[in-house]
C-alpha cells in the first residue's frame, strides 16, 4: 500500500502547481511536515499588488528535482517497512566467540567423537562437570555451517536451563556439555544425525535448519544448579 501512496502524493501535488491564473494560490492546510517542505522547495509564487495573474512555472530540472526527491523519501520509508516486516535481526548480534576469538580457533585442535561429534574448547573450565540428568546453565549460540544464527539465548537475555543427557536438548549438544567444566566455552559442530531430524524453521530473516543437516552451536557452561562446588 506504501508504494502507491506516496507517487499519488507527489502527482496531486504537481496538478496543483499547474496554473494559477485567476486566482490567488492556495492550498489546503499542509497534511505533514514532509509535504509543507516540498511544497516550499518546488513553488516560488510572485505576488504583486495588483494580483497579476501568476504562473508557477517548472523547468524539466525542477521536475526531475521534485519528483526525485519524492520518490527518493517513498524508497527509504518502503525499505524501512520491509526490513522490519521480515523481522530481520538487527546488526552486532551477540557471539559467544568474537573475531579474536575466531581467529585463535584456528589454531585449536579439533576432537572427534566416537558418535561423529567434532569440538573445539575457546576456554577450558575449572569448575565440575555435570552428571547425566543434572539441570544445567548454559548460554549458547546456534548456527547453520554458513555461520548465519538461527537461534541463541544471548538474544533471549537469559541462560537455557535444561536436563542434560536427559533427552530435553538434541543430542550432539547434551553430549558436548557432558564433558565441559563450569566456566568452559566450546564450539560444538554437530552433525545431522545428533541434530535436528525435523529441522527447524523460525521467523522471517532467520535461517532454516533442514531435517537432518549439520548445525554449529557455540556454548557456555554457566552454572550447574544445585550442585555445590567442592573446596580445595
Amino acid at each position: 500500500m506504501t508504494s502507491l501512496v506516496m507517487p499519488t502524493m507527489a502527482s496531486s501535488l504537481l496538478l496543483q502547481l499547474g496554473s494559477t491564473c485567476g486566482k490567488s494560490p492556495s492550498f489546503a492546510p499542509p497534511q505533514s511536515i514532509l509535504v509543507d517542505k516540498l511544497r516550499r522547495l518546488v513553488i516560488k509564487v510572485k505576488s504583486s499588488e495588483t494580483r497579476e495573474c501568476t504562473t508557477a512555472m517548472f523547468n524539466a530540472n525542477s521536475r526531475r528535482d521534485f519528483l526525485g526527491l519524492a520518490l527518493g523519501v517513498s524508497g527509504l520509508f518502503i525499505g524501512s517497512l520491509d526490513a522490519n516486516g521480515a523481522g530481520l535481526p538487527p546488526e552486532g548480534k551477540p557471539k559467544l566467540c568474537d573475531d579474536t576469538c575466531e581467529k585463535e580457533l584456528e589454531n585449536v585442535p579439533t576432537v572427534t567423537t566416537g558418535s561423529g561429534l567434532q569440538y573445539k574448547d575457546i576456554k577450558v573450565g575449572q569448575g565440575p562437570s555435570p552428571p547425566i540428568g543434572f539441570q544445567v546453565a548454559a548460554n549458547y549460540v546456534a548456527m547453520v555451517p554458513s555461520g548465519q544464527i538461527f537461534d541463541s539465548s544471548l538474544e533471549k537475555g537469559q541462560p537455557y536451563i535444561f536436563r542434560v543427557g536427559s533427552g530435553q536438548g538434541i543430542q550432539g549438544l547434551d553430549e558436548g556439555i557432558l564433558s565441559m567444566k563450569v566456566g568452559g566455552k566450546r564450539r560444538l559442530y554437530i552433525p545431522g544425525s545428533l541434530a535436528f531430524p525435523k529441522g527447524l524453521t523460525f521467523a522471517p530473516g532467520r535461517p532454516r535448519v533442514a531435517p537432518s543437516s549439520p548445525v554449529i552451536f557455540d556454548v557456555s557452561l554457566e552454572y550447574i544448579p544445585g550442585l555445590e562446588v567442592d573446596e580445595e
